[in-house]
């Protein structure tokens, strides 16, 4: 069977698709919860000889110690680089001698293994990734290099390509000491700061059984792959430090400023928003469609009046950070020094049109459309479907996360979702503005949007 051949038979099986209305369905799983606290996941399928599994550790990048940020990304990295009896080599050889595939990285909350191997492969899937989670090698050698190349990145993204930065510098102002603050890979000087021995500790303090949920999804029998899992996780020690409670931050009053400074740029970088909403956000499916409208895809208003229409900039978004607690919301662009002030004005006449005029039904129509169209496909393999699981047991969501999402999008109406807008997009007097540009050129015209916090894109940290 053609690869093709076999995506199409994977989504007939976990996906069912009928009529708009119903839309698309999640398949039944097993949720088995071990005795050290690790959640089990079974979704069975035998359509095609594929098995993918998606393990989330709860945790993750806001865990990190405030001057050490980086320590979970370092980690989840350091996690491909030797387990168990294998080198690095001799790891990365092991999965691609079967065509598999094995991949770990962090986010604010979680630290994940992602695996996608044929189905007969299955046992040595499992192996890695309990090798990887439970016996990683995180030799000292591997460690410093990781870490120098990660400091040596962001120096060269501040000198080509500033605006890869952005998403750290936004949101290192919006949610200052917040851990939804912390930048994921770490800064220049916090990663300065972290040693051998405090990955290690951290290790120790942060990773364990009581907090795995590990979704398996595919071509297997459910009960020898639940005995195969138990047997090579059951027993893993839990994490011997409290995993901390992130509670909700606080939407910021008033406007203000974070110009970040690179002398001699010839383009500015900015960000316009405030705090959002968690991922679990009752009113989802209307959030998705006016932000699709604003600033979701090509067509988009933002994209029409800062590219199409004025020329201002080459690309622009609304871009949705959702956690288990409220993220950020942002306009996202840049343009040409010279015409900071102006793109910055378009941006804000573009936010204002949406919350003063909302959408209206034929913006509703294509909206939908769009949205339904671009779902299905998100859940196409066996790892999409197995992080699909994760995802809803590490955020504490049900199936109707995803079965009801369709019918949520075809009952949304301009009214509703003009009340979405109102309740998600900040007000006009209620902005963080982060700008990332020549300082001495712009500093004074963009005064005029609130009180400016200034920092040299030299510094080596990402918050004020």
């Amino acid at each position: 069977m053609t690869r093709p051949r076999m995506l199409v038979a994977l989504l007939a099986f976990f996906v069912s698709m009928s009529t708009y209305g119903e839309g698309v369905t999640l398949p039944s799983a097993e949720r088995v919860v071990l005795e050290n606290g690790t959640v089990l996941i079974l979704v069975e399928n035998h359509d095609v000889p594929l098995i993918g599994l998606r393990a989330v550790v709860r945790g993750g990048a806001a865990v990190d110690p405030a001057d050490k940020h980086g320590l979970a990304n370092l980690l989840a990295n350091l996690l491909e680089k030797g387990a168990g009896e294998r080198t690095s080599a001799e790891f990365a050889e092991a999965a691609a001698a079967v065509g598999g595939d094995v991949r770990a990285s962090a986010d604010l909350e979680s630290l994940s293994i992602s695996a996608d191997f044929i189905s007969k492969d299955a046992a040595l899937m499992v192996e890695l990734v309990s090798d990887m989670l439970q016996r990683p090698t995180l030799e000292a050698g591997e460690f410093a290099k990781l870490r120098d190349r990660s400091i040596n990145l962001i120096k060269a993204a501040k000198g080509s390509d500033p605006g890869e930065l952005m998403p750290y510098y936004a949101n290192a102002f919006l949610f200052g000491e917040h851990p939804y603050g912390n930048p994921v890979e770490g800064s220049e000087s916090s990663l300065a700061n972290v040693t051998h021995g405090d990955l290690l500790a951290y290790y120790a303090d942060m990773v364990g059984g009581d907090r795995l949920v590990l979704s398996v999804s595919g071509d297997f029998e459910t009960a020898p792959m639940r005995e195969t899992l138990i047997a090579a996780f059951g027993a893993w020690r839990p994490a011997t430090g409290a995993l901390p409670e992130i509670a909700a931050p606080t939407s910021v009053a008033g406007n203000r400023v974070y110009l970040i400074d690179k002398p001699g740029a010839t383009q500015t970088y900015f960000r316009i928003g405030n705090v959002g909403v968690s991922r679990g956000f009752a009113r989802r499916a209307e959030l998705d469609l006016a932000n699709t409208v604003f600033g979701g895809r090509f067509t988009s208003m933002l994209v029409t009046e800062l590219r199409t229409k004025s020329g201002l900039s080459y690309s622009a978004s609304s871009r949705l950070a959702r956690h288990t607690q409220p993220g950020s919301v942002f306009i996202s662009s840049f343009t040409e020094t010279s015409t900071t002030v102006a793109a910055l004005d378009v941006a804000l006449g573009t936010l204002g049109q949406l919350r003063d005029e909302g959408l209206d039904e034929a913006m509703l129509v294509s909206a939908r459309n769009y949205v339904m169209g671009q779902f299905p496909p998100r859940l196409e393999t066996a790892a999409q479907v197995a992080g699909v699981f994760a995802m809803l047991e590490v955020n504490g969501l049900g199936a109707s996360y995803i079965d009801d999402y369709a019918s949520s999008l075809s009952a949304a109406t301009p009214a509703g979702i003009a009340e979405v807008i109102g309740e998600v997009y900040p007000s006009a007097d209620n902005l963080v503005f982060v700008i990332l540009g020549d300082a001495e050129t712009i500093r004074d015209q963009v005064a005029q949007y609130g009180p400016t916090t200034e920092i040299s894109i030299a510094e080596p940290r990402f918050h004020p």
